[in-house]
């Protein structure tokens, strides 16, 4: 047996001289140091369940909710005056889903939306998963060469679009890349020279329809063509691990990739999603949030089907005040938004002449979330039991979220604890072992909600997920010793000035507690010196005041004199997605070009 040299070992971490064991031989009174290596907890959590996941399509569980909550009011689209009870909402899917069929839609086709939110995108969500239809989100944000990129890229074939929203024309920018929409003499199937894998085109606005397109309205006289028994039979036929939805990520760090989503990622997520906010059949949620993301038809739309809980949609666009009246005359008791649109809220000048006082729970996610405005959230909005998620896309999306009842300092400085039959774990973007307890490190999670894997993009899927399962967030996070996950930052946003490692996170956090201050973004931009320095981009409260110089003596002797904000920037906004994303790399690209560095 070989000699431990107990000097040597003893002065290492992790190492103890738990006991001398002696060989009982006295005539030498040789003993042996047994070695016992303590091991630090590492950050690795597993989420376990009461519940099993769904092994259903989204078709079966929706005619499973049409069944047990027939006549309980499913979908309200106040904007649209449109209001349908789940029996109701199920005739409409039908008669969607029998009408893609007639036109020739099968299984694993891939059909797109490009629409603000409204009723037709909920009937179409239902209605795709009922064929077989692959849906593809697309940003309602998106021009020329992003539409042209998301359509061609994903090979859709059937694109139901909006006429037109505020700035966006959409009619006018589909006929930009398919001139023949204009003079076509048939709807169907068409030939377009720019955009060949496009063979149908239905608008939902009638008076912008081109020759090209179908109105919806056409499009639904279809339906009579295809018979409920064909569109079971057809139905009956999917897998719940058939890819059902993509969407694209939205853009923070370069060109968009589509996450492909399963019945199984998205339907399991929606479901344990609306199970930690405790929603049941009585609930109703009014969802502001964009459709087209996760947040919207994922969180929203499939956490309301799996429990039977109303859907309402405010408006088209987000507004605040259409959304504090929607809450107050529709007495909801659930509320999504990114912080954006809770400051909003809160800011609004008839505020409070809305009353709240029926709401109960929500979530809060989609960006970092601003403790101070958090608090508010509980105390102004009555929303005792609102929640916090934290996820991406391609994990469909939730991976954390707070419960009901997690203790407040919890619920405003984390993002909860593991989603049931999930698992996470933090490791070193070095080296990418596990890191311990309370150490930072990058995020990654494996389980049924991870996705497929990027549409036709083996490369990028390749580089995401690792060979063992691991989705790779790019998510910089702790873990406490009770699992509860905090996020810091992004490894891309993460500021290294003169060797030392600052999350914006920590700055933001601090920074919103000055009076005068709305909202900050933290970000880094080049330092001939120090590698990189400390900016800050500053939205004011209204009628408050404050300048670079009184800023930087609020932080001195609060923070480390290297956190302090080297530049100061008000502004009146900050660069987002249509999802409330930050996007920073624009606001650095801005920064480094308006400062000459």
């Amino acid at each position: 047996m070989p000699i431990v040299n107990t000097a040597e070992w003893l002065g290492r971490p992790g190492f103890t001289q738990e006991q001398l064991i002696s060989d009982n031989d006295s005539s030498n009174n040789n003993s042996r140091t047994r070695m016992t290596r303590q091991t630090p907890p590492l950050s690795y959590v597993s989420g376990t369940s009461d519940l099993p996941l769904k092994g259903q399509t989204i078709g079966d569980c929706f005619d499973d909710t049409a069944e047990r909550f027939a006549e309980r009011e499913a979908l309200v689209s106040r904007h649209q005056g449109l209001r349908y009870r789940w029996r109701e909402l199920q005739t409409e899917v039908n008669r969607v889903a029998c009408a893609l069929l007639a036109m020739g839609v099968r299984k694993g086709d891939r059909v797109g939306i490009w629409s603000p939110n409204c009723a037709e995108w909920a009937l179409t969500q239902f209605a795709t998963a009922k064929v077989g239809a692959v849906l593809v989100n697309i940003n309602p944000s998106y021009r020329t060469h992003e539409l042209e990129y998301a359509l061609k890229q994903s090979g859709t074939s059937t694109l139901i679009l909006q006429g037109e929203f505020k700035s966006s024309n959409y009619v006018g920018t589909l006929a930009e890349l398919a001139p023949e929409l204009k003079r076509s003499r048939t709807a169907a199937p068409l030939k377009l020279a720019g955009l060949p894998d496009l063979k149908r085109v239905i608008c939902l606005d009638a008076t912008r329809t081109l020759p090209g397109m179908l109105s919806w309205e056409r499009m639904l006289e279809r339906s009579g063509e295809v018979s409920l028994d064909e569109l079971a039979d057809v139905q009956s036929g999917l897998q719940f691990d058939d890819p059902i939805n993509i969407q694209y990520t939205s853009g923070t760090t370069g060109a968009p990739k589509g996450a492909t989503l399963s019945h199984h990622n998205i339907l399991n997520n929606g479901l344990f999603v609306a199970r930690a906010m405790k929603l049941t059949e009585h609930d109703r949620m009014v969802i502001p949030v964009p459709l087209y993301h996760c947040f919207g038809m994922v969180m929203g739309n499939l956490g309301c089907l799996t429990h039977g809980a109303t859907m309402i949609y405010p408006a088209a666009g987000f507004t605040p005040e259409s959304t504090l009246q929607a809450v107050s005359e529709e007495k909801a008791t659930a509320l999504y938004g990114v912080p954006t649109m809770f400051i909003a809220e809160l800011e609004h000048p008839d505020f409070e002449h809305h009353n709240l006082s029926t709401l109960r729970t929500g979530i809060m996610a989609g960006s970092i979330c601003p403790i101070e405005v958090m608090r508010k959230v509980i105390e102004r909005m009555h929303m005792q039991e609102v929640t916090i998620c934290y996820g991406m896309t391609e994990t469909s999306p939730v991976s954390f979220q707070t419960t009901t009842d997690a203790p407040l300092d919890k619920r405003v400085t984390t993002v909860g604890t593991i989603h049931p039959h999930l698992e996470v774990k933090l490791v070193s973007p070095d080296s990418g072992a596990a890191v311990v307890r309370g150490e930072t490190g990058e995020l990654c999670t494996r389980g049924y909600s991870v996705m497929l894997g990027y549409w036709n993009n083996e490369a990028a899927t390749a580089q995401a997920i690792d060979e063992s399962g691991w989705m790779h967030t790019g998510d910089l996070a702790t873990m406490d010793e009770e699992g509860y996950v905090t996020i810091v930052g992004r490894i891309k946003d993460m500021i290294i000035r003169g060797g030392e490692n600052i999350y914006p996170r920590e700055i933001e956090d601090f920074l919103y507690t000055h009076p005068a201050i709305s909202d900050v973004q933290i970000i880094g931009v080049p330092d001939e010196k120090y590698g990189e320095e400390v900016m800050a981009w500053v939205k004011l409260s209204e009628g408050e005041q404050l300048d670079e110089e009184a800023l930087k003596e609020f932080c001195a002797g609060k923070i480390a004199h290297y956190k302090v904000p080297r530049y100061v920037k008000f502004v009146e906004e900050f660069p987002m997605t249509v999802t409330g994303k930050i996007q920073k790399f624009k606001m650095r690209n801005q920064a480094t070009e308006e400062l000459g560095l």
